[in-house]
């Protein structure tokens, strides 16, 4: 082997290291981007609150007079028909009706009309308060779609709802509200 190719051989094994740790990075790259929480891409949507349909339903007006339906991320209420269905109702109304939020909507749902997302009282994640006062539960059908500290947050707030038995959690074995519904028993 002479000279002249040994230099060619050492410059192509220097480029293929190089081209190994392209690789490398990208590969990590990539998997950062798949951890990443999905509600990064969250808008905030401001007004005050005009109405409380249900434990977990609300509707704002806005500054420029527009209402909109918001349906609260990450829990799930009893229905109406259900017991708990009105307290959870009162327990929202009591907490928000009236006031200015912050909502941090993630998406929305174009059969009910309506966008789902965080409601903030003055920084206070209020679906997180509905869990810690027993009046829903965290809703883990879309668990994903919540950052991954929100879903700590959420979980542990109901295992201390359901060890203080409060709420809901007075009955030993309350019927969550999608089994309901698969049940067939709304009113």
């Amino acid at each position: 082997m002479n000279a002249m190719n040994l230099f060619y051989s050492a410059k192509q094994l220097a480029s293929d290291y190089r081209l190994f740790q392209l690789r490398q990075q990208l590969a990590i790259l990539f998997c950062l981007i798949l951890v990443m929480p999905l509600h990064v891409s969250a808008e905030l949507i401001s007004g005050r609150v005009i109405a409380v349909a249900s434990g977990d339903t609300i509707t704002i007006l806005n500054s420029n007079n527009t209402k909109y339906k918001i349906r609260l991320s990450g829990i799930d209420a009893p229905e109406k028909a259900q017991p708990y269905g009105i307290a959870s109702r009162k327990s929202l109304s009591d907490l928000v009706n009236g006031k200015e939020v912050d909502v941090e909507w993630l998406k929305l749902e174009k059969k009910h009309k309506r966008a789902v997302g965080k409601v903030l009282l003055n920084g206070v994640d209020i679906n997180l308060e509905q869990i810690k006062l027993g009046m829903a539960w965290f809703f883990l059908h879309y668990q994903n779609e919540q950052p991954s500290q929100d879903r700590i947050d959420y979980e542990n707030a109901q295992i201390s709802a359901e060890e203080k038995q409060i709420g809901l959690w007075v009955d030993k074995n309350p019927t969550p509200p999608w089994e309901f519904r698969k049940q067939g028993r709304i009113n």
